[in-house]
């Protein structure tokens, strides 16, 4: 551990249950939107062929597995669905363990935000409970194929021409899912920060410089007025990579 000062040298050690990391990400009260992303040192989103996995190293997928389990549902670009080919999964069963001992499910389900509804089928498949987050412009048609594979209730129709995140965060939050885990992509990040909804990000910087023209963590077109942000902590991996949690505002 590099931050805080107080806990510098502290070693964040391995065990089945990751005890310490679940201490360190612990969400604080009330509704809460916590971002996770990696990036190399130049800026760079994802490595050569395209993907956020190619930058990741043990250390990232270790915070990335916690992250998960702590929390109540994960919102996720459509577009980083498909091409990071997102499908139900089983956490370790240590971790899907103590979710379950909470009376949660063993993983939490996906909030897929897509304004076309252009979602996998797969997504759908057991019981994980993935939500569809979209709105009115997707259309009668592509509307009435989420509702077959994900249900009515499945389904939050927030906003007419674009999706509202604001009014979507705030319908899931009455579904007792306040404690949101975003996993991007760059462009649902940029209209989260616009929207002025992010609470905190989870950056690992990869030691790792990829040239070239990649897309950046957050790809908004306009230059906004940016947002102060303080470190709750920073972890050095074995591999070089630094792997940071910065808090939005005070």
């Amino acid at each position: 551990m590099l931050l805080p000062p107080g806990r510098c040298g502290e070693v964040v050690g391995e065990d089945p249950s990751e005890a310490l990391l679940r201490e360190l990400y612990t969400y604080p009260p009330g509704g809460w939107l916590r971002a996770n992303m990696v990036s190399t040192l130049d800026g760079a989103a994802t490595g050569p062929d395209g993907l956020s996995g190619s930058i990741s190293s043990d250390a990232d997928k270790r915070v990335f597995t916690v992250l998960r389990t702590l929390a109540d549902v994960v919102l996720v670009g459509a577009g980083t669905v498909r091409a990071e080919r997102y499908a139900p999964e089983e956490p370790p069963d240590e971790l899907a363990a103590l979710r379950t001992a909470e009376g949660r499910r063993p993983a939490p389900p996906f909030a897929v935000v897509t304004r076309s509804c252009d979602v996998p089928a797969a997504l759908f498949d057991g019981d994980l409970g993935t939500l569809v987050v979209t709105c009115a412009a997707a259309g009668p048609p592509a509307l009435a194929r989420v509702r077959d594979l994900a249900g009515d209730d499945g389904v939050i129709v927030a906003g007419g021409e674009a999706v509202d995140l604001r009014r979507a965060l705030d319908e899931l939050a009455e579904r007792g899912l306040r404690h949101v885990l975003c996993e991007g992509g760059p462009t649902l990040l940029s209209e989260l920060i616009a929207a002025g909804a992010l609470d905190e990000l989870c950056l690992t910087t990869a030691p790792v410089i990829a040239t070239g023209v990649a897309r950046r963590i957050d790809v908004a077109s306009v230059q906004g007025p940016g947002r102060r942000v303080s470190p709750g902590h920073v972890l050095a991996g074995d591999d070089g990579s630094l792997i940071g949690r910065w808090v939005v505002g005070d």
